[in-house]
């Protein structure tokens, strides 16, 4: 036996009483659990996990210090997830969950009084014509007037674009996330095919300018470089573009759109499926003002503020592994006036009702600088 196999078979006994020892250790865990349950007492205690890593990394090999804070650190993470399972925590967001689950799950509604950026033909009315069988669009110039109709009552829901396959998220979105009130109640992912239109009769060696929205011409790019001398404008919206083209006298523009504006604004399809990716797609949520939750909901949306430290998305990102919850979507937006701090959005999938994810909701709530809980949805495709 050489020594590699020698060091492997001694590494197995070790296994074997670090197995045995943290079978020891988890059981303690959970009889702290279940006291920490009685005095309706927090999970986490920072100052002790702190005093045990400075302990125990005073005791090994100062190579593998590092490593050891590692390893407890792990051990701490799994520990505190073993816990809550015999724990209710609560918090403000956590115990408004709990109410409205109380009340039992509503049906998604087949008509509705809907926001829209843009105008008619716009992405977000195909949206929303797919989510709801009957909906009254109201539209507005941009993705705020969405939000601040919701806010006000002025319409049931809003739909609103948040990613696309090609170009990545709506990062204005995001933005207008943070300063309003809303809840996510429902997501669709939109196949998204562009179309060039123009005037009847125009023809593409005619076209020296084309309009439309930023991300559509971004979709785009192989179309734009297999036409010479064609100036680019960027407008708010793609049915916005075949409006502008449908009342311009001009022949020379043509607008980047959806094949349905053609018909709405009596303009010729010069070109279909311009955009470069044939699996081109847009995600849109659906907004409410009140938190409902809706039958099959598998998807939750949060956002957190986390501190400009060391380690904080780690041991954030550490919560969600622990329970085995996948995370489907992390993106981060800077926070004004701080100094590289940022505030974390995550989409994951799980079940609202189960205790272990109402736990993990009232922790982040409880332990952070600002929690934004943003719904519990379904998303369609």
């Amino acid at each position: 036996m050489n020594n590699i196999e020698k060091a492997r078979g001694k590494i197995d006994e070790l296994d074997d009483k670090i197995a045995m020892l943290y079978d020891e250790r988890m059981a303690l865990a959970k009889l702290i659990g279940l006291g920490k349950n009685k005095l309706s007492s927090v999970v986490q205690d920072n100052n002790r996990e702190k005093a045990i890593i400075n302990r125990v990394t005073k005791r090994v090999n100062p190579e593998i210090m590092v490593y050891t804070k590692q390893l407890f650190n792990a051990l701490f993470d799994t520990s505190k997830a073993y816990q809550a399972q015999y724990m209710k925590l609560s918090s403000n967001v956590a115990d408004e969950l709990k109410r409205v689950l109380l009340k039992g799950r509503s049906t998604f509604p087949v008509s509705a009084a809907v926001a829209c950026q843009g105008v008619e033909g716009a992405f977000s009315s195909l949206a929303a014509e797919k989510l709801f069988e009957l909906s009254d669009i109201t539209y507005f110039r941009n993705f705020e007037g969405v939000f601040s109709s919701i806010e006000k009552g002025l319409c049931e829901f809003g739909i609103l674009p948040i990613e696309n396959s090609t170009v990545g998220s709506v990062n204005a979105v995001y933005d207008l996330m943070r300063e309003h009130k809303f809840y996510i109640v429902r997501s669709i992912k939109l196949p998204v095919q562009h179309s060039l239109l123009a005037k009847r009769g125009a023809r593409l060696s005619d076209i020296r300018e084309i309009v439309s929205h930023e991300h559509a011409i971004n979709q785009c790019g192989e179309l734009l470089k297999r036409i010479k001398d064609v100036a680019v404008t960027m407008c708010e919206n793609t049915a916005v573009a075949a409006q502008t083209v449908a009342q311009s006298e001009r022949t020379d523009i043509a607008a980047i759109a959806s094949r349905e504006c053609a018909e709405l604004y009596g303009l010729s399809v010069i070109e279909n499926n311009v955009q470069t990716s044939g699996n081109n797609y847009t995600r849109f949520i659906c907004i409410s003002k009140n938190l409902t939750l809706y039958p099959a909901s598998n998807k939750i949306s949060i956002m957190v503020n986390l501190p400009h430290a060391s380690g904080s998305l780690n041991k954030t990102l550490s919560k969600f592994s622990t329970l085995g919850l996948n995370l489907t979507k992390l993106e981060s937006r800077p926070l004004p006036n701080t100094d590289f701090e940022f505030a974390f959005y995550f989409d994951f999938e799980g079940d609202i009702a189960k205790p272990e994810v109402l736990n993990l909701i009232a922790e982040l709530d409880s332990g952070s600088d600002r929690f934004d809980f943003l719904g519990s949805y379904l998303e369609v495709i």
